[in-house]
């Protein structure tokens, strides 16, 4: 005879589960990767960072599209949406990365506020240019960072951290630089 199933047909999920940790935050596990643990732990370092910055770009990102105004709303609204979901991509890739080089990416947001480089910004509404400014800033900041940990990881012989720095950090950011930059440069919207 089968055993008769509870009233909730067996799909109750088993709730409150408690675990431990099972490696800490800044250590890497042993992988055959053909890099060194220190070379490994000093990649994860540096990528956390400009992860930690690239999330903090990317809540402004969004913050900004949400209180964007004026003239140019609906281009900047649009525009600041698109380079979000591109900078969104970007985390996905960095903390891959950390990842699969045997470390643990920072991915709790307040542990990336505590790590950022980026200044906080108010908690109210900016005008349009002090908001484009704060992008360009943070830009800045992630750019500085990636061009440094690029060249030190390549150093180190870590390739892979290089190119992902290089190709889609670097290169992203700099795109999404100009784009902005050009709705701060004084031309009038219409030539008489």
């Amino acid at each position: 005879m089968t055993p008769s199933l509870p009233a909730t047909g067996g799909t109750q999920p088993l709730l409150h589960q408690k675990g431990h940790e099972l490696q800490p935050f800044g250590t890497v596990k042993q992988l055959p990767l053909g890099l060194s643990h220190d070379t490994r732990l000093y990649a994860c370092q540096r990528l956390n960072g400009v992860l930690a910055d690239t999330q903090m770009l990317h809540a402004l990102y969004k913050k900004h599209h949400w209180l964007m105004r004026g003239a140019t709303f609906y281009p900047l609204h649009l525009l600041l949406d698109k380079h979000a979901g591109e900078q969104l991509a970007i985390i996905d890739a960095l903390a891959e990365r950390v990842q699969s080089l045997g470390g643990v990416a920072v991915a709790d947001p307040r542990h990336a506020a505590e790590m950022t480089r980026v200044p906080r910004p108010p908690n109210g509404a900016e005008e349009v240019p002090a908001m484009l400014s704060r992008l360009l800033e943070a830009h800045e900041t992630i750019l500085i960072e990636a061009r440094d940990a690029a060249g030190r990881v390549g150093a180190l012989g870590d390739d892979g951290s290089n190119d992902l720095l290089v190709s889609e950090v670097i290169r992203t950011g700099e795109a999404q630089v100009w784009f902005l930059a050009e709705h701060l440069v004084d031309t009038p919207l219409i030539h008489v």
